[in-house]
């Protein structure tokens, strides 16, 4: 699946890889509308990125974070602000020192998930982890590539977190977790 995300979004014109990005946050409007803090991720280059999503929030008002690591052995926390500062993962984050929030909405980046909302991400387990003393306070929406939701279901490990929802340029698709 990485390789299929990876190759797909290399095939994407510029123009149309923004138009379906733009898509994505329309798709998620109505959610961005009901939210409070809305947190969403730094895409790597192979990743639908929700940064259009996150610029239309804070069009609405809402405050928006990122993930932010104090160190490499710490687990993630969101933070407002651009991601100007270096992360110890190599990826540019919000600066650590402001206090950290819990949002109601979290876009998730994903490699694949399922029908059930399982999902299969970078394999670090660092959203897992963070997501898990979020669970009952926040929505958790998975972002990606339409191909990246899989109609055959999968095995979840006890500590994998479970999606709410979908988000890809063709809609939204709601599960039952």
């Amino acid at each position: 699946m990485r390789a299929r995300r990876k190759d797909y979004a290399a095939s994407l014109a510029p123009s149309l890889r923004i138009a379906l990005e733009g898509e994505v946050a329309r798709i998620l409007e109505p959610l961005l509308f009901a939210a409070k803090v809305v947190a969403a991720y730094q895409p790597m280059k192979e990743e639908l990125s929700p940064l259009p999503a996150l610029e239309m929030a804070r069009a609405m008002g809402k405050t928006t974070v990122l993930p932010a690591f104090a160190a490499r052995d710490s687990r993630m926390t969101f933070h407002e602000g651009d991601a100007t500062a270096a992360g110890p993962w190599g990826l540019l984050q919000p600066p650590i020192d402001s206090p950290p929030l819990a949002p109601d909405l979290v876009l998730v980046p994903l490699i694949a998930c399922d029908l059930l909302g399982n999902r299969i991400g970078m394999g670090q387990g660092h959203y897992d982890r963070a997501l898990e003393g979020l669970r009952g306070q926040a929505t958790l929406v998975g972002i990606g590539w339409d191909f990246q939701l899989l109609a055959d279901t999968f095995a979840a490990d006890p500590w994998d977190q479970p999606l709410h929802a979908f988000a890809a340029p063709s809609g939204l698709t709601e599960f039952s977790t």
